[in-house]
């Protein structure tokens, strides 16, 4: 059984899905949709830089979902993939949980790009610049994280360390209050976990102190069309597939301020029979996790001409 995966934020880089739209009209269409819908040109920055516009969560974002959603076509044009017939389930980390319901038909690639554009400015937006932060635990498991970051909330006087990330193969991510957050630096280093370092983010994302970007949100996503996925969807915050669309609407919500379940995500498609998981998109950040998840299932990643042309059903 394959399921279909989706990138993150972190897995963008310039140049992103070029190869696919020079080689493939399937792929500028998505491209020319989202820019369409954006009224901007993102695929020429996508496309040319620089890094350092690209990396705003702004346009990272919707960047992300467009390259997930070119390869996807391509690979139905190019490859005969039908997603109804050889598609378990979708999946997508973070914002590529967007570009999941878009494969998925319960959202037009088009809604997908305005939702994530809005969600980038509203994470960004949430928490003053320099007074959030987040960092990562290299070499322990969810409830040791969880232990870390009660004991920073405690020896900081109550300040917000939440787990936003549990990504599997040893690396759980915290993020709160930037005070919070560097001292759960210092007690995971003191309890002996094998590696704890922050982040370079411009924002606290997937926890309590992004309840403003998910109000927004909640507001947004009430007024676009959701249908049913055509194949089963594993929600992030709930680690098993949604189907309703009003569940999908207060998944997404509560994914803002939520950690980010996906070691049990993948877990749980493995478990559910998925052998082989294709990541699609930017990146191989997804399929090096999956492997590590996993390891009795196979992991690739698409996102050039040559991914697709060894591609087979």
């Amino acid at each position: 059984m394959r399921a279909l995966i989706f990138p993150g934020q972190g897995s963008q880089a310039v140049g992103m899905a070029k190869g696919l739209a020079e080689a493939f009209p399937q792929a500028r269409s998505v491209l020319d949709e989202v820019d369409s819908a954006l009224g901007r040109n993102l695929s020429r920055l996508m496309f040319e830089g620089p890094a350092e516009e690209l990396t705003l969560t702004t346009n990272a974002q919707p960047a992300l979902m467009a390259a997930s959603l070119a390869a996807l076509r391509v690979l139905e044009a190019e490859r005969g993939l039908d997603l109804t017939r050889d598609v378990a389930c979708v999946a997508g980390h973070s914002l590529g949980e967007y570009a999941a319901l878009a494969a998925a038909g319960s959202l037009s690639v088009a809604d997908a790009a305005r939702l994530l554009h809005l969600r980038g400015a509203a994470m960004q937006e949430a928490v003053a610049p320099g007074a959030g932060a987040m960092a990562a635990l290299i070499g322990t498991d969810l409830d040791t994280a969880r232990s870390v970051a009660e004991a920073a909330v405690q020896e900081s006087g109550g300040a917000v360390c939440d787990v936003a990330n549990d990504n599997g193969g040893g690396q759980v991510v915290l993020s709160g209050d930037r005070p919070a957050v560097e001292r759960a630096i210092g007690i995971a280093t003191a309890r002996g976990i094998k590696r704890a370092v922050m982040l370079n983010v411009s924002a606290p994302f997937h926890c309590r102190l992004m309840a403003p970007a998910a109000e927004a949100m909640a507001r947004a996503l009430a007024a676009v069309e959701l249908t049913a996925p055509r194949v089963a969807l594993y929600a992030n915050v709930l680690a098993a597939p949604v189907a309703d669309p009003e569940a999908i609407r207060s998944a997404l919500v509560a994914q803002v301020t939520g950690t980010v379940r996906w070691r049990e995500s993948v877990a749980a498609m493995a478990a559910a029979g998925v052998d082989r998981f294709y990541e699609l998109g930017a990146g191989k950040v997804l399929t090096g996790l999956v492997k590590r998840i996993a390891p009795e299932a196979s992991a690739t990643a698409i996102g050039t001409p040559a991914d697709v042309a060894a591609f087979a059903l």
